[in-house]
């Protein structure tokens, strides 16, 4: 009887171990915005519009370095001369 008694006392401290670790990750913030509705539609929205930013900025400064770059090759008479074209539009759409 007694193996039975040390077995139910494991499980006891187990299931206790249990309700402590799940109280504990219930009061995480990422629970709790995501247990209300409009805080998770406020959540995504930002979100939403941070990875658009970016991914506007990002390909931005890519795509003006890829062109500045193809401006500066003048050996290859087609691509310099398209590339220079490209940098002058940009600069006077700038002014």
């Amino acid at each position: 009887m007694t193996e039975r008694s040390t077995q139910n006392d494991a499980l006891t401290e187990e299931i206790r171990a249990l309700r402590a670790e799940l109280a504990r990750l219930n009061a995480h913030r990422f629970v709790r915005i995501h247990n209300n509705m409009l805080r998770l539609l406020a959540f995504n929205f930002a979100r939403g519009l941070a990875v658009g930013l970016g991914t506007v900025l990002g390909a931005t400064v890519l795509l003006s370095v890829f062109v500045w770059s193809l401006s500066q090759i003048e050996f290859l008479p087609i691509i310099g001369d398209w590339a220079a074209q490209i940098a002058e539009q940009m600069r006077t759409s700038q002014e």
